[in-house]
């Protein structure tokens, strides 16, 4: 495919997250027009002072924001989880043991099984808007699982996080100890070279503090940077252990104490909301509010996995955590943007200033403001990907 220079042109809200381009935090133009070429902004202004491209599109007035960056999912799995989705929605609370389910399916599904799933969404989260989807391991639970698992990943994203940590596997009840050791001797050593992150899900009934900071600090040892699930069912070691290792971000944050949101607002650990799994849950919602005002860098998540967040849908997760959260419009948008992008410590991404990746979204709306205010109606119209209209049907 050639890439070829695209201009849209009559947006009505641009929202590019460079302060430098527009008002706020989230840089907001109105009535502007945006240039990609070679995959990349080339040029961000007025719409009525806009260049000319080899491709233009008038929006007539539609908002334009950047790619939504999902920096926690887990697709590569087999077989669904509605009967359990069911009988929490009937009143059974939720425990960490129901990944089980999803672990002897997923071992028995085939490679080509797994990555038409991964593929499906993956195809499923672009059409949602997400641009970048990071993608977990973690329903394997043997070398050879975790390994297959984390080719699938591969295939579909560079954002490739190994979470062989992830629940204690059937064979391994009641030797939690013994299946960290194989992690971190056998797998990590087997895996390393296919992925990008270490993950561990350190929570009362996963995996404790020693067993995690073990896990991790073998991922680490073999090149691969840390994030962490943590507190999402309990206060708990996970906010201060993926401080102490410089994680790149820890994730749910749902019941956290003030020293927590200190050591986070002291560091450069993102903390990511995923209100999908609270919603699919009926628990807690994290208190966005508090991270933020506190200065904590926050990111937004869907966290599609077949138990208890099966959605890919990132607008739905914004509505959440402005309605749940405590976050306002502009702040649940720019998490899910810029924040991902900082979660997955990147900066080409969750941006349309000069020089990012030309990721971007146009919605059948006139501002950002819609995907709070019109919850679940489909508001993405269409969808770019380093300057390649992939999604949707743009307008001439």
């Amino acid at each position: 495919m050639t890439a070829r220079s695209t201009v849209l042109t009559d947006i009505g809200t641009l929202v590019t997250n460079d302060p430098g381009l527009g008002e706020g935090a989230l840089g907001i133009r109105r009535n502007a027009a945006l240039v990609f070429d070679g995959g990349s902004v080339v040029w961000v202004g007025d719409s009525a002072d806009a260049p000319s491209a080899d491709i233009g599109h008038s929006l007539d007035g539609r908002a334009v924001l950047p790619g939504f960056v999902e920096s926690h999912a887990h697709l590569v799995f087999a077989g669904e989880r509605a009967e359990e989705f069911a009988a929490r929605m009937a009143g059974e609370s939720y425990a960490a043991g129901g990944i089980r389910t999803t672990i002897e399916a997923t071992r028995k599904a085939s490679d080509t099984e797994l990555l038409a799933n991964a593929r499906r969404l993956m195809d499923e989260s672009l059409r949602a808007g997400s641009t970048t989807v990071e993608c977990k391991t973690g329903y394997g639970q043997s070398v050879a699982d975790e390994s297959r698992s984390a080719a699938v990943a591969a295939a579909v994203t560079e954002e490739v996080t190994l979470l062989a940590a992830h629940v204690t596997p059937p064979e391994y009840a009641g030797r939690t100890d013994d299946y960290v050791r194989m992690v971190v001797e056998e797998m990590i050593p087997a895996c390393a070279g296919q992925a990008k992150w270490v993950d561990v899900f350190c929570e009362h009934g996963a995996f404790d503090g020693d067993q995690a900071r073990a896990v991790l600090r073998a991922g680490m040892a073999h090149g691969l940077v840390p994030r962490l699930h943590g507190n999402q069912l309990r206060e708990g070691p996970g906010v201060a252990l993926a401080v102490e290792l410089g994680a790149a971000s820890v994730d749910h944050v749902t019941y956290v104490s003030a020293s927590d949101i200190d050591l986070l607002a002291q560091s450069s650990t993102v903390a990511t909301l995923l209100p999908g799994a609270e919603f699919c849950t009926r628990s807690r919602y994290a208190d966005g509010r508090a991270l933020l005002d506190a200065g904590v860098t926050v990111a937004l998540g869907a966290d599609c996995n077949p138990g208890t967040s099966y959605t890919t849908s990132m607008p739905f997760c914004i509505a959440l955590a402005v309605r749940e959260m405590g976050i306002t419009p502009d702040e649940a948008v720019y998490a899910a943007t810029a924040g991902g992008a900082k979660a997955l410590r990147r900066s080409d991404i969750g941006t349309l200033g000069l020089g990012a990746r030309a990721d971007a979204i146009a919605l059948a709306a006139p501002s950002h403001l819609h995907l709070a205010y019109r919850p679940g109606v489909p508001l993405v119209e269409n969808v770019w990907r380093a300057g390649f209209h992939v999604s949707g049907m743009v307008h001439a």
